[in-house]
């Protein structure tokens, strides 16, 4: 009989301790409430407790979460119709705020950031949405930890994964892009042209200060033109060539009968 007595007290005492003692795991933190009032947050570890209900032990995930942002139908600011989603990291600061100030943090975060992404998105144009995805992001950040901070929740970061346009709109992007590249061609060629006729002005300044630079381009054009095809070539002679011919002749005819006379 005293051994079943013994047996019935270590049973109640073991009841008794396991409704005393918590575990807090490394990642968790425990708010502690007594008769309703938050007196405490209990770190990792083995905890005790009131038990029969005095004090009651929530515990909280502190490690970062993510959360999905269904897909959006949004009107952006120049009146296009595009779809996005976007993901939102987040993890919990304050547990003690994250009870006492939200009912379902995770479920409120969702909605917040589904109308968060529409408000935002909607004040930009598509061009902006598309090329500036990065300042997006940080927009939407910033408008979530302005709410989220409140509930003791802090934003790692939000981006936007997908953003789908009208197949209408994807064709004139198209043609908006097949445009832009052929401005550029035709501004490089353009620009190429302006250089080669400044070098050719440049050109012709240098043979306008010497004319033998001329004779000798002829006679380099000839030489080229000798090389490719064996055909003949009547080609103009300059009239300096003339000249300077008929210059020699008469400075050679003049020392002749110079000679003479002596």
């Amino acid at each position: 009989m005293g051994f079943l007595v013994i047996i019935i007290i270590l049973v109640v005492l073991l009841f008794l301790a396991s409704l005393s003692l918590v575990v807090v795991k490394e990642y968790e933190r425990g708010v502690i409430f007594r008769f309703g009032h938050v007196i405490g947050v209990l770190g990792p570890g083995l905890k005790s407790r009131i038990p029969f209900g005095i004090d009651i032990v929530r515990k909280v995930d502190m490690r970062t979460r993510t959360i999905d942002v269904p897909q959006q139908e949004i009107i952006t600011k120049d009146n296009i119709s595009i779809k996005v989603d976007a993901v939102v990291y987040y993890h919990i600061e304050d547990p003690i705020l994250v009870i006492t100030k939200v009912v379902n943090f995770n479920s409120s975060t969702t909605l917040l950031g589904q109308t968060t992404l529409r408000s935002v998105l909607g004040q930009h144009e598509l061009d902006e949405i598309l090329t500036g995805k990065d300042n997006i992001n940080t927009i939407l950040k910033n408008m979530l930890t302005d709410t989220m901070s409140s509930w003791g929740i802090v934003i790692t970061a939000v981006e936007l994964r997908s953003i789908e346009i009208p197949d209408s709109m994807k064709r004139a992007m198209a043609k908006q892009a097949e445009a832009e590249r052929e401005r550029r061609a035709k501004i490089t060629a353009a620009e190429g042209e302006s250089q080669a006729a400044m070098k050719l002005y440049e050109a012709s300044e240098v043979i306008k200060k010497s004319p033998s630079a001329l004779q000798l381009r002829y006679l380099q054009t000839l030489t080229e033109i000798a090389v490719e095809r064996n055909s003949t070539i009547v080609f103009p002679l300059p009239m300096e060539f003339l000249k300077a011919f008929s210059g020699i002749s008469f400075s050679q005819q003049s020392e002749g009968e110079k000679d003479v006379h002596l």
